[in-house]
Order: C-alpha cells, then sequence, then structure tokens
C-alpha cells in the first residue's frame, strides 16, 4: 500500500496541465503546478491574493471533512517572487473545536490584507460565523503577522423578510412544491425569513468582494439555510459591516460580482435549485443595496462560478460548465459584458469520475495573465490545490 501512495504522488507532481498534459507554445495555459503533494485530508475552496512585493499568496481549508469534521482548518502557502514553486503550506486559522472553511484573501484600498472566512458552528452550514482577520506585515516569508481578528455580524430587521416575499413574486412559477397537501418551497423561506435568529447567522463566504469607490467593500455571502444569497457591505475599507436586502432566487448562491460600465453590478451565481442547472444572475443599481430576483441564465453549471473583469475591459468567467458533476472547468471571456462569451478554454477536462476540479478563485497580475487556484481531485482520492496560469490573449474563439 505504501508503494502505491508513493507512486500516485509522483504521477500527480509530475502532472503538466491535465494530469499528464504539458502546455504547448500554442496553448493559453501558461502554467499549470499543484501547490502542494495530493493528500488524502479533504482539500477545498482556495482563495488567491497577489502581493505588492511580487508575491502570491494563497489559502484554502484541510481536514478530515467539511462541517462535520471539528479538526477542519485553514491553510496557506507562498508563492514568492521569481520562485518556481510554493513554500510549505503553514496555518492561517484555526478555531478550537470548530470547522473553519471558505477562505477569502484580499486588500482593501490601503492595502491592509484581509482574510474572511467562516467557522461552521454546531457543524451546520446555516449555524456559520464569519470571522476575519487583517494584516499589514505580510511581506516576509511564512504566514502574515496578523495584528487584528474579529468577526462580522450583520443584524436583519423586518426588511429582509419584507423583501423576501416581494421578490418571490418576480420569479417565474415554482417547480419545488413537495407534493398537493405540503407547503410550497416558497412559503417556507418567507415564512423563515421572519425569524431573527435564522436571518441573522449562516451567511457564509466563498469568493473575492468586489472594491469600489475610495472606501467601499462589497463581500458577497450565500446562506445554505435560505439558499439564497445577500452582500455585506463596508463604507469605511473593512472596518464596519452593513447587510444588503437579500438577493432572492431559489438556489442562489455563491456569489461572485462584477461592475458595469454605466456602474450596475452584476451578481453571478451557483445554481442549487431546479434542473436544469445554469448560473443564475442578478443585478444591482444602487450600489449593492438592492438586487433584482435571481433569474437563470444559458449557461451550464453545476458546483462553481467566479467572474473577474480584466484590465482592459473583458471579462472572464470560470465554472463547472456541464449538468452533472465537476470533471471539467472551463474559462470563458467576454467583450461585450457579459452577453456573449466568444472566447473558450478547458481548464481541465476528463470523464466522468476520473477527477473532480472546483470551487476557482481567478485575479489578473501586473504581468497581465490570469493566474487562477482551484480544488483538484483526481479518481485517486488524493487532494490538492492546482495553480494555473493562463495568457487570456490565446484563448481560442468558440
Amino acid at each position: 500500500m505504501r508503494k502505491f501512495k508513493i507512486l500516485v504522488v509522483l504521477i500527480f507532481l509530475m502532472d503538466g496541465i491535465s494530469y499528464g498534459q504539458s502546455p504547448t507554445s500554442q496553448s493559453p495555459i501558461v502554467k499549470g503546478i499543484l501547490i502542494f503533494p495530493p493528500q488524502q485530508l479533504h482539500t477545498h475552496g482556495s482563495t488567491l491574493v497577489d502581493l505588492p512585493n511580487g508575491d502570491f499568496l494563497a489559502a484554502w481549508f484541510e481536514g478530515t471533512g467539511e462541517r462535520t469534521a471539528d479538526d477542519v482548518k485553514i491553510m496557506g502557502a507562498r508563492l514568492r517572487k521569481g520562485d518556481a514553486s510554493w513554500s510549505k503550506p503553514f496555518l492561517m486559522a484555526d478555531t478550537y473545536n470548530i470547522p473553519d472553511c471558505n477562505p477569502v484573501l484580499f486588500l482593501n484600498h490601503q492595502k491592509k490584507l484581509f482574510l474572511v472566512w467562516i467557522a461552521v458552528q454546531a457543524n451546520r452550514w446555516e449555524c456559520s460565523i464569519l470571522r476575519y482577520k487583517t494584516s499589514i506585515d505580510y511581506a516576509k516569508t511564512g504566514a502574515p503577522v496578523w495584528n487584528w481578528q474579529d468577526n462580522i455580524l450583520l443584524k436583519q430587521d423586518d426588511s429582509f423578510a419584507k423583501e423576501v416575499k416581494s421578490k418571490f413574486k418576480d420569479l417565474p412559477p415554482g417547480t419545488s412544491a413537495w407534493a398537493a397537501y405540503a407547503p410550497q418551497y416558497d412559503n417556507m423561506i418567507i415564512e423563515a425569513s421572519k425569524d431573527e435568529g435564522k436571518r441573522s447567522i449562516g451567511w457564509m463566504t466563498r469568493i473575492k468582494p468586489l472594491l469600489s469607490g475610495e472606501n467601499k467593500i462589497l463581500l458577497p455571502l450565500y446562506s445554505d439555510g435560505f439558499n439564497m444569497s445577500l452582500v455585506a457591505i463596508s463604507d469605511d475599507d473593512g472596518i464596519k459591516w452593513h447587510s444588503s436586502l437579500p438577493i432572492v432566487g431559489r438556489g442562489n448562491v455563491q456569489p461572485s460580482l462584477i461592475q458595469k460600465k454605466d456602474g450596475t453590478i452584476v451578481a453571478y451565481m451557483r445554481d442549487n435549485g431546479d434542473e436544469p442547472s445554469r448560473v443564475q444572475i442578478s443585478e444591482s443599481n444602487d450600489s449593492g443595496m438592492t438586487w433584482t430576483a435571481a433569474q437563470k441564465s444559458q449557461i451550464p453549471n453545476t458546483a462553481s462560478v467566479q467572474v473577474y473583469k480584466l484590465r482592459d475591459g473583458r471579462w472572464a468567467f470560470i465554472g463547472n460548465d456541464i449538468d452533472d458533476g465537476r470533471y471539467q472547468i472551463s474559462l470563458y471571456l467576454s467583450d461585450d459584458q457579459g452577453k456573449t462569451w466568444k472566447w473558450k478554454t478547458h481548464l481541465e477536462k476528463v470523464k466522468k469520475g476520473d477527477g473532480s476540479f472546483s470551487y476557482p478563485s481567478m485575479l489578473q497580475a501586473s504581468d497581465g495573465l490570469l493566474h487562477i487556484t482551484y480544488s483538484y481531485q483526481r479518481k485517486e482520492h488524493l487532494e490538492s490545490i492546482k495553480y494555473v496560469v493562463v495568457n487570456p490573449d490565446l484563448v481560442p474563439k468558440t
């Protein structure tokens, strides 16, 4: 058994871009490496930030499970400027005896580093508490030196329940009824929204915030309890936080935010609702405070959504663009603010059952390239985080 495990690890380490493939001169994929050797621990939910000194810092959660395993903690690694490989992983956050999941790394307007994540109380997603750390001393080798830690607590008043009830009227007729004598899904969510306790906790991170103006931060959140999303808003660069009204829909979770030229903010969300599974979309015309009811788009989706604006104005989208799993993850580009996606390349594509790739994090660094991390698992059931660099100018037209 030991020889088999060593052989599997060597196969992973020899992996090019897609398990044995290497990038060619015409490939948009410049580099593809694993941040650390594949391991049996569950490794998921990565986040990536580029630091002012040219380093990259990544974080993810790992442990013997997810919400049910109390040993789950936030780990990180650093890619020093000019280095070809990532550092040995180090601890980023660990709430004693409670699972820590879904880290998000970002720099605020003043270049203060934030790590936001969830502590999963009672081993239930809907009981999660938002936690965060900040650092101004993060350029050294290893983990940042944290100077502050606190919780982000969002108070929802009755306007939350009123918005849920109102926006459900804007959705197409629901198909989530249980039976003729059972209450409909919509009615149960409307009733739950009246509960002050339920609407005040369980909001979870997944994707980086949108920074706007001089001090505004829009941190996208979602709830597995309500199966919908909202935005935590800071108007003072991350000191105080308040909540938007909910982004109401049926299974619209893990929002990723992007802003149009006219100021409209668009949320692209994973579909946890009825089939067919499609990316769900909502818009805000008041800086993220109120949102249209979420509607399905034409983009297939099962587990992952990430949207990002390039410096030249193009939009990039990464997702599991299939209906039945996580065995394919692709990068799309749009030059018309998401109306059409004319360019596409697969980051990973294997047969169903041969691998799982999900939860991407993406940024464009000073080199103009897209730097991406995502959860990486092959059929041997060993897991890692993969780091991929893509030249957006070489992504082919579809």
